[in-house]
């Protein structure tokens, strides 16, 4: 029975993926959402997943820093009313490269300021509950570089869209649109979150498409140096892009702090928002997957191993469907944490038990392995425990990203899930 409702499932998706495959050469729209996943070109190379709201900032300008992987010789900007409950009016919005050596500058590098349009206008409406692509953007973007994003909010629109941990400083300019300013000292404000932009796309990178990372405050970095990159996913970029450029991936974030699989908590759960954050993504070929730990120490805690492995069963096959490799990655130790007890933490060895063992997956990334205390194996390594014993330092983050096996997220998915 289960396994009919989700084949059912990856066959509706399919069909959906051939239907929106015969509108690929059709100019972004502000109604008309993202574009399809896998348009022929376009390579996801920065994203960051919805996780909130928060009051709007109307009469500022939001200078959104943003680390990208793979490079091109232009850009698209994904903008994102996801969670809003009214229209979003941008005044405007540009991209530039940020100033070098300077990860807390607002300063662009000169000549590089371009204005976004959207179907040739500066300015656009996002409808509640969607996102829109911009026109392509004639910038040659560097791999491993800053982009500076900006958007002009005029007036109030009602709660923000945003990503609350960015571990990255981001600028507001409160007096108005300042988003072609090259010099930054409008910007007299900062923010620790990003506003409003949700993914960087470009063209002619030579890259063979991107990997998406979903999962929770691990993923996305907690506990990592900020303005540094030095989450997992950034490192596992770094390893990418020492690769010839004909063997490169993209990398994306869809890391959430205090994100669930199975409820929805701090933004959507992983189910709810797979379709949002992985599989409508630019040119996406595998996807790794960490998430369950805020569901077995969280409140209410999840007891029941089986909901989990329905879950990943779920999420594998709504991957397939779409061509994507899933990789599962095992769910990192916490003892010595405050949610610890000896009941969960028999929760997630049995979910990482069925991780290792089912053959659901693709591949296994085993996290756990790498970053246990050999001598006390429900703890992390002290040399890699950030100090909360659940979160990881630089150094353990590094030790994550350097677990994954790159021949994974090169294989290309030959057969159907069983």
């Amino acid at each position: 029975m289960f396994k009919n409702r989700y084949l059912f499932a990856a066959l509706v998706a399919s069909l959906a993926i051939v239907l929106l495959g015969t509108a690929g050469g059709l100019p972004a729209r502000a109604d008309a959402g993202p574009a399809p996943a896998n348009r022929p070109g376009w390579t996801g190379t920065w994203e960051a997943a919805a996780s909130g709201t928060v009051p709007a900032l109307p009469g500022t300008s939001i200078r959104n820093v943003v680390h990208i992987s793979v490079g091109g010789r232009a850009a698209r900007v994904r903008i994102t009313n996801r969670l809003g409950t009214a229209p979003l009016e941008l005044g405007a919005v540009s991209v530039a490269l940020q100033e070098d050596g300077a990860p807390k500058s607002p300063n662009a590098v000169a000549g590089t300021m371009r204005t976004a349009t959207f179907r040739g206008a500066t300015s656009v409406t996002v409808p509640a509950g969607k996102d829109v692509v911009t026109d392509p953007v004639p910038l040659a973007v560097p791999s491993g570089a800053n982009l500076l994003i900006t958007v002009y909010t005029p007036t109030d629109t009602g709660p923000a869209t945003y990503h609350r941990s960015a571990l990255q400083t981001n600028f507001l300019a409160p007096s108005g649109d300042h988003t072609t300013d090259e010099a930054g000292s409008a910007y007299t404000q900062t923010t620790g979150s990003w506003y409003y932009v949700t993914g960087v796309d470009v063209v002619g990178s030579r890259s063979i498409g991107s990997v998406v990372a979903l999962g929770d405050s691990i993923t996305d970095g907690s506990g990592s140096t900020s303005s540094a990159n030095r989450r997992w996913p950034d490192r596992l970029a770094e390893r990418l892009l020492a690769l010839p450029p004909h063997r490169r991936l993209g990398v994306l974030n869809a890391g959430i702090s205090g994100n669930r699989v199975l409820l929805e908590g701090t933004g959507p759960s992983a189910l709810s928002r797979l379709d949002a954050d992985v599989l409508s993504r630019s040119g996406v070929r595998a996807m790794i997957v960490m998430e369950g730990i805020n569901d077995i120490k969280g409140n209410p805690n999840q007891t029941d191993p089986a909901a989990f492995e329905d879950a990943y069963r779920e999420i594998v096959w709504r991957a397939h469907a779409r061509g994507i490799r899933v990789i599962g990655a095992t769910i990192t130790p916490y003892g010595g944490n405050g949610g610890y007890t000896e009941a969960r933490e028999t929760v997630r060895q049995t979910v990482n038990d069925f991780t290792r063992t089912s053959g659901l997956f693709d591949a296994v990334a085993d996290f756990d392995a790498v970053v246990r205390d050999p001598a006390d194996p429900h703890r992390i390594l002290p040399a890699y425990d950030n100090g909360d014993h659940l979160h990881f330092n630089d150094a353990g983050l590094k030790a994550m990203a350097d677990a994954v096996d790159l021949t994974d997220l090169h294989r290309v998915r030959a057969h159907s899930a069983a």
